[in-house]
Parts: C-alpha cells; sequence; structure tokens
C-alpha cells in the first residue's frame, strides 16, 4: 500500500482504522473513496504485490529491514502521531527501550563553531546518561548531535529524506556508517528516492514523532529546524530552544521560539529535568588550571584562555598544543579552542 502512488501515510492510516489492510488489498474497489483508480487497478492485477516483493528482495539485500505499522518494532512514540509512516525503513537496530528517553537534536546546517560545539556536548552528555539522540543526519547541528551521541558512546537515530540506497548529504556516509553499528538509520521513502526538497517535511515530522522533547540549537528565522519544532508542538512533545545574540542570524529562530513559550535550553542539564532523568553530580574542577579554563560546549579564544588560566601566553600556547596531540583539547576556526571528551 505504501507504495502506491497518491497514498500518504493519513490515507493509508484511514484505511487501517476503516478496515483490516488486508480486506482493503482483497476488495479495493469498496474503498473508491481513498484509493485512486490506477491504485485499484494495480491491487486488482497483482502489480501492486509484485512491486512489493520487488522491493523487499532489494532491500534484503542490502541488509535493510521492513518494519510496517503494526509490528511490534516499530516505536510506539512514532507510532501515536497523526499520520505515521506506514513502513520504515531500517539499517541498524530499533532497541525495545527507544522510547524511554528520546531526545530529537536539530538545528541550521550553516552552523556556527559554536552551535556545533554546544550540539555536540548536548548529545554525548544525554547519551551518556541513557538517553537516545535522534536527528536527520544534515551538515551542521544534525551531524554534531550524531558525533556527540556517538563519543559518549551512546545510541542515535537518523532519520533521512531520501531511500535508504543513498546517504544524503554524502560526505556523511562514513557518519552513517557508524550510527549504523550503534543505532539506526531510517527512512519512510522507498528504495531510490531522491532527496527532493518536499521530503524533508516529512522526514522531519518523523525526527519529531520519535521524539519526547525536540531541542533546536541554531535555527535562522526560516529553517527546517522550525519545521520540525511545529511538528513536535502539534503533537503535543516539549519543544526547548538555546538562545542567541539577538543579532546573530543563526539565533534569530530560536530566539523567536523561546518567545512562543518553547524552554530555554542552558545545558544537558535542562533537557534531562524535562525527560526526568537524574544527572550523576558535577564533576570537580580540574586541578590544571588550563583545564578548568575550557569547557566542552563554548568555545574560547586565546584571550580569553589567557585570562581565565592566568598563564602567559607562550605557555599557554606550548599546553594547547600539548593538549591537542592528547586529544584532550579541540581546536576550531577562530581559532577557537574546546575541551574534548
Amino acid at each position: 500500500m505504501s507504495l502506491i502512488p497518491g497514498l500518504t501515510a493519513r490515507v493509508i492510516r484511514q484505511l487501517a482504522e476503516r478496515a483490516p489492510i488486508a480486506e482493503v488489498i482483497a476488495h479495493p474497489d469498496e474503498h473508491g473513496d481513498l484509493v485512486p483508480e490506477a491504485g485499484r487497478t494495480g491491487l486488482k492485477s497483482g502489480r501492486a504485490a509484485a512491486r512489493a516483493d520487488l522491493e523487499a528482495a532489494a532491500a534484503g539485500r542490502l541488509g535493510i529491514a521492513l518494519v510496517a505499522l503494526g509490528e511490534p518494532r516499530y516505536p510506539i512514540l512514532l507510532r501515536r502521531i497523526y499520520d505515521p509512516p506506514p513502513v520504515l525503513y531500517v539499517r541498524g537496530v530499533l532497541a525495545d527501550d527507544d522510547d524511554a528517553a528520546t531526545v530529537a537534536v536539530v538545528g541550521s546546517r550553516a552552523a556556527t563553531a559554536a552551535g556545533r560545539t554546544l550540539a555536540r556536548s548536548i548529545a554525548r552528555d544525554l547519551a551518556s546518561w541513557g538517553a537516545t539522540i535522534v536527528s536527520g543526519l544534515a551538515r551542521g547541528i544534525d551531524t554534531s548531535a550524531h558525533e556527540g551521541a556517538l563519543d559518549a558512546p551512546g545510541r542515535t537515530v537518523a532519520v533521512l529524506g531520501c531511500g535508504l540506497d543513498r546517504t544524503y548529504p554524502p560526505e556523511n556516509e562514513r557518519l552513517a556508517g557508524r550510527i549504523i553499528a550503534a543505532g539506526a538509520v531510517v527512512s519512510e521513502f522507498p528504495l531510490g528516492t531522491p532527496p527532493l526538497p518536499d521530503h524533508f517535511p516529512r522526514r522531519n515530522r518523523v525526527i519529531a514523532g520519535w521524539s519526547q522533547v525536540v531541542v533546536v540549537v541554531e535555527a535562522a528565522a526560516r529553517s527546517g529546524a522550525l519545521n520540525t519544532a511545529r511538528c513536535a508542538a502539534d503533537e503535543g512533545r516539549d519543544v526547548l530552544a538555546v538562545p542567541g545574540h539577538p543579532t546573530q542570524p543563526a539565533s534569530a529562530g530560536t530566539n523567536q521560539l523561546i518567545r512562543d513559550g518553547a524552554g530555554l535550553v542552558r545545558s544537558a542539564i535542562d533537557i534531562a529535568h524535562e525527560l526526568g532523568i537524574e544527572p550523576p553530580a558535577a564533576a570537580a574542577t580540574p586541578a590544571d588550571p588550563l583545564l578548568g579554563a575550557l569547557a566542552g560546549d563554548a568555545p574560547a579564544t586565546l584571550d580569553e584562555l589567557r585570562d581565565r588560566s592566568g598563564l602567559e601566553t607562550g605557555v599557554l600556547l606550548a599546553r594547547l598544543t600539548e593538549l591537542e596531540l592528547r586529544d584532550v583539547v579541540r581546536r576550531l576556526p577562530g581559532p577557537l579552542f574546546v575541551r574534548h571528551h
């Protein structure tokens, strides 16, 4: 049914509420008000069943599982939205506890270094506390969110706006492989479906529907992340946003969300409280003055680190180089410095 042109997820749900899908397939003419004529013809001739068999066989060859709406593996929260996908294409594993604590972390593709660092830090902390991080594998904030969850190491789910026989964006193919090993990459689109612009609002409703809480880290005034937030609000899910300076275009959308009633996020602890997770007690400040001056979620300039640590510039640069080589510190464009996990 999901492969029949013109049958949306909403229509298939209406059909399922009217009669068992097997009966709809066996007697399509009785549902002519919802099933288009071409679809009824395909069902009666057997062409629709043949195409479904080919699709299932192709998915099997690629190691892709097909999970239907009525199956136990189908995510509980996603099942409850107004128009859940009839079928999910899945690479990886849908865990039994995916609904225990799920957070969507989304935001701008053209994210700032500070936004990417914060998204990665938030996702890493939440994943280390047992949450599943859901995002869209897009450039920018989405990529950082997935990477943060993997840093924990924890579980993350990526929802695509194309068929699972391709990766979009293509430069995230390696990241998708890491996600499959530690979670799942999913789509509702048939194999061969390209990443067209009108697919991403549908993708966004799945991200929102999969999650208890949606966190927007950065978003311009017109942003797909705001569409995800609207989908979440429509489904009664909590929406949180990270504030930013009012002159920064990347914060226009998040500031607007907060003005409209979204919860304000200062750190992962704010999100944990929304989920009912009790974070572990904060670790003591490191004795090393430079490590104490470095944060994991806010990049700092060389001048800021010098002022905070009290170290002379030469000593500071030498220590930063040493910590970079030990993978304790990451250097960002700017140059900015941030403490690694």
